[in-house]
């Protein structure tokens, strides 16, 4: 069994009866602005090495949600158009960042951009690599990249092993069902090198981290796609733990979340 199969295939059977990647966040959109995490400012130092964010660039920011890395390339001087096949998620990006220079949003995926050829200079995807059908997606991205354009995945990656995350853990254990196989996909590398082939990109990392009050902490936790509707009774008990797991982790009215930042960066084969 291939990696592919074992990961992202087996991720997108399991929502392919919600709509795939085109529907599984509708009902998570708000939760997905108010908590999930920016990017450092180091990302974008390294990002404007590879492409200056000068007069003509354009960058696709592939599976773009509500905008968060969009909004940080946006602040960094680059031209951005944020393809995003989830409705809901696109109008959320839409509202957030459609006053600012430089952006637009279009419908669209990893596997179908619509995009003229060469057009592209930086493609950028951040939380979304997991989604992807790994080898249309690599055609998809050498079609609408410039000659010397180069691609960037890019995660935040949870610490496993700090106290908070761990309780998390419990809760996504305990509530997450089958689908929890989206939160081992995420985190399963296996397939960049396939989407790669044989060019050797260059990883960064850097330690990164957001505080959460305890709203913003619920809204973390029912943003994952596996996780019961708020108003479920699955749901309630969900925020009762929660709560718990805030109260033990809270200095100030806030938890610390924090992550280790990963972009990997180089143009595929």
């Amino acid at each position: 069994m291939t990696s592919e199969q074992d990961t992202g295939a087996r991720l997108r059977s399991l929502y392919a009866a919600d709509g795939g990647a085109r529907s599984v966040f509708t009902e998570k959109t708000a939760d997905y602005a108010a908590s999930r995490p920016d990017y450092p400012a180091a990302l974008f130092e390294t990002l404007s090495i590879v492409c200056a964010p000068v007069e003509g660039v354009t960058v696709a920011d592939v599976g773009a949600g509500t905008g968060l890395l969009t909004q940080g390339l946006l602040k960094h001087g680059y031209r951005v158009v944020a393809v995003e096949p989830n409705l809901e998620m696109r109008r959320m990006a839409d509202s957030l960042l459609g006053k600012l220079d430089g952006y637009r949003s279009v419908e669209g995926c990893a596997e179908a951009m619509p995009f003229d050829t060469a057009s592209v200079h930086l493609i950028t995807a951040a939380q979304a690599f997991h989604w992807f059908e790994v080898e249309k997606a690599r055609g998809e991205f050498l079609r609408v990249l410039s000659a010397q354009g180069h691609v960037a995945l890019i995660w935040n990656d949870r610490i496993l092993d700090d106290p908070l995350h761990v309780a998390l853990d419990e809760v996504f254990s305990e509530f997450g069902g089958a689908k929890r196989g989206a939160l081992l996909a995420h985190e399963d590398r296996s397939n960049v090198p396939r989407f790669f082939g044989s060019a050797r990109p260059k990883q960064f990392t850097w330690p990164h981290a957001h505080y959460l009050d305890e709203a913003g902490l619920l809204s973390l936790v029912f943003s994952r796609s596996y996780m019961p509707g708020r108003n479920s009774r699955d749901g309630r008990a969900v925020a009762s733990r929660v709560r718990e797991v805030f109260s033990r982790f809270a200095a100030d009215g806030s938890v610390k979340v924090g992550y280790r930042s990963v972009a990997i960066v180089g143009r595929p084969t």
